[in-house]
């Protein structure tokens, strides 16, 4: 393998690299876009979102959450928690985010 093939090879996989942050960036926007359009649309008041925030305390109910799930399986064409393996239940917002990021993955 000449200098020319291992150059283009390890741009070949930067560029992989960037691709999949680029769309694991893209669902953490997705759904952080959605849970605040169902709070606005439900008129929730909800806190300033972290990844370490509660889940509980974001403001959303039951319902709320199940819209937001509906929305990110017509949006990102999955439902982690319609899947065969189990699932375990998101506690923070960053668990909620992981689970549609390993989802994409």
């Amino acid at each position: 393998m000449n200098l020319d093939s291992k150059f283009r090879e390890g741009k070949e996989s930067c560029e992989a690299k960037e691709g999949a942050k680029e769309r694991l960036m893209s669902v953490r926007s997705v759904v952080l876009a959605q849970l605040e359009l169902v709070a606005k649309e439900q008129n929730r008041e909800m806190p300033s979102l972290s990844d370490d925030l509660l889940l509980l305390d974001t403001g959303l109910d039951s319902l709320c959450f199940a819209i937001v799930v509906a929305r990110l399986e017509d949006t990102l064409g999955r439902d982690p928690f319609n899947g065969d393996s189990a699932v375990d239940f998101p506690v923070t917002l960053q668990d909620f985010i992981n689970l549609y990021e390993d989802d994409a993955e």
